[in-house]
């Protein structure tokens, strides 16, 4: 079964800890006004394929190519919005 609302949001905050290695208190006090790409030094080009593959495989959906822009990635709120989308719960 999918996640769903907060569990949603918890899973998203775990991946972008462990793939980006933030600290857990720093994974907790994203908001949706969190800037990510081009904001998180941690979050460069060639982590993004690895957190996308990671949302892919933890949450079971599939990611394609073309959905993938810098809209999705501006800020915690987009990429939680997204992924929701993906799930069919945004």
């Amino acid at each position: 079964m999918a996640a769903q609302g907060d569990d949603i949001d918890r899973a998203l905050r775990g991946i972008l800890r462990d793939v980006l290695g933030l600290a857990a208190e720093r994974a907790e006090m994203v908001t949706p006004d969190t800037g990510l790409f081009g904001h998180l030094p941690e979050l460069d080009s060639m982590a993004v394929a690895g957190l996308l593959t990671e949302i892919e495989d933890r949450l079971g959906i599939v990611i394609e190519d073309d959905e993938i822009d810098g809209e999705m990635l501006e800020t915690y709120g987009a990429l939680l919005r997204f992924v929701e989308a993906k799930l069919g719960r945004g």
